[in-house]
């Protein structure tokens, strides 16, 4: 290892960021006030006076781990879902508009009867593909011509975005949602004097939603999933990456859902789905910024508490991912840069080993990392190369990479990464090395907290993946992971199971 020398001057301030850095990480503390609901719904806060605004959301513990074969997809659908209003927001008649849905739901239901038989039709080899207007029954195209009649119906009485033009008109800004495997979040920063419109307007969607045009937004979702996974070479590698290296585990169907089951959800379902998952006692409301905390409470009191609590609670997620007994192997072809993607499993998040797995990742990762200093630099054998410790909720995944160099392949690139791999195994991290990417995760802490929007998306997702106090204990762990705890998690984990 070649070792500059440094000059006295860079040498003390370097002395001074470390020490700086562990102040910061270990003193760090988010001042959370957290508050029970009687329906059982959360309410965490942090009070925040250097502006007038309030970074404000609300996360359902609901993501793709929760649903089934069948409905995948449905807790993203959700996503697009909860932005279509209430009886009084998106629409200018509440009576016709529900005339409208239940009639649309009497077609769907004899639509659904001919689909059965259109998918045994497939299955026998009869026809081709559903999709086709030939291959669907006469029945099947006179109701689709009912229910667009229906749709120009309801469009006469919808009021398209009046849920972000409410927000929009009273000064708030960045209202968006996101699901993933574990959890879907939503937010929004408004005004400080705006606190009880968001109050009302986010308590009236859990309340009183009304999915509306669902089953365009369920083509939307659809048409999202062809553009972001089936019109990419990468996205199908990482779909089917995914769902060969999850062999029992939900984490691996995607988060969009698969193509079949998409377009079969019913709004049946979804009703079902949102009652189970949407219900108070799975969702936790989270404030940050220019408020006084009695207050607020009070304020989502009176407007959550209105929702009733759900009759039961959603069903524990239970299975657990086999154990992997032997290398699994995909080489696919796609028009893209040669790369190489290996990947491990690793423990839940909230386990001892996931803070050494993410500072283990650390010092594989970035342009001062081992990966890119060895595979780039050194070797030549790629153009990129990075690690990634992603903990979830119930298991969690080690992925180390890298893009392959003309003329070399990625088998040379594999070649090279378990060369660091086997380095890690034999030779301790360095003091230095490993201060410095301790330093790094502090001073990242203190960046992702200094607005109240980051600070906000931080909660959510703590509090969905597990529990909110992990943004007060992650750091200080970190801090104490010792050179012979890398040592030991790569032994354990990123072991080669190649079978005899």
């Amino acid at each position: 290892m070649k070792i500059k020398t440094q000059h006295p001057r860079r040498r003390a301030l370097g002395l001074a960021i470390t020490l700086a850095g562990v102040a910061l990480g270990q003193a760090q503390q988010v001042p959370v006030d957290e508050r029970t609901l009687s329906n059982g719904m959360k309410l965490l806060m942090i009070e925040r006076h250097h502006s007038p605004a309030i970074a404000g959301g609300w996360v359902a513990r609901v993501g793709s781990v929760n649903e089934r074969p069948g409905i995948t997809g449905i807790a993203h659908l959700f996503e697009h879902m909860m932005f279509k209003g209430t009886p009084t927001i998106g629409t200018s008649d509440a009576k016709r508009d529900t005339e409208i849905i239940e009639q649309q739901e009497v077609v769907r239901d004899a639509m659904r009867r001919e689909e059965s038989k259109m998918r045994l039709a497939l299955r026998r080899g009869e026809i081709d593909d559903m999709a086709k207007p030939e291959n669907k029954t006469k029945r099947y195209r006179e109701l689709e011509a009912e229910f667009k009649e229906l749709i120009a119906a309801q469009r006469e009485v919808l009021v398209k975005n009046e849920f972000d033009r409410i927000y929009t008109t009273a000064g708030a800004s960045g209202m968006n949602a996101f699901t993933s495997n574990d959890m879907t979040g939503y937010f929004i920063t408004v005004p400080s004097n705006k606190l009880e419109l968001w109050a009302w307007m986010e308590s009236e969607r859990l309340l009183r939603p009304v999915f509306r045009e669902f089953y365009a937004e369920r083509d939307v979702v659809f048409e999202e999933r062809r553009m972001r996974t089936e019109s990419t070479p990468l996205g199908k590698f990482q779909e089917s990456l995914e769902a060969m290296f999850w062999e029992s585990h939900p984490y691996g169907w995607p988060v969009i859902g698969w193509p079949s089951d998409i377009p079969a959800i019913t709004k049946a379902q979804a009703d079902e789905f949102y009652a189970l998952h949407y219900a108070p006692q799975n969702i936790t409301l989270i404030l940050v910024g220019d408020f006084k905390a009695d207050e607020a409470a009070k304020l989502c009191e009176r407007y959550f508490e209105r929702i009733p609590r759900g009759k039961r609670n959603p069903p524990e997620v239970v299975t657990e991912e086999m154990p992997q007994i032997a290398e699994k192997r995909m080489n696919a072809e796609a028009e893209a840069n040669p790369q190489v993607d290996i990947l491990w499993h690793t423990p839940a998040a909230g386990h001892p080993d996931t803070h050494a797995l993410e500072v283990l990742s650390a010092v594989l990762s970035g342009r001062s990392g081992r990966l890119h200093k060895a595979l780039v630099l050194g070797d030549e054998v790629a153009t990129s190369a990075f690690a990634h410790q992603m903990a979830r909720k119930y298991a969690g995944m080690f992925n180390i990479g890298g893009e392959a160099k003309e003329p070399k392949t990625p088998g040379d690139v594999e070649a090279a990464i378990y060369g660091e791999i086997e380095r890690l195994k034999n030779e301790p991290v360095s003091a230095r090395e490993l201060q410095k990417v301790k330093n790094n995760f502090a001073a990242m802490a203190v960046r992702r907290g200094a607005s109240n929007f980051n600070m906000l998306v931080q909660l959510i997702q703590y509090e969905g993946g597990g529990d909110w106090r992990s943004i007060n204990t992650e750091i200080p762990s970190i801090l104490e992971v010792t050179a012979e705890d890398i040592r030991r998690v790569a032994k354990n984990i990123l072991q080669r199971k190649i079978a005899p």
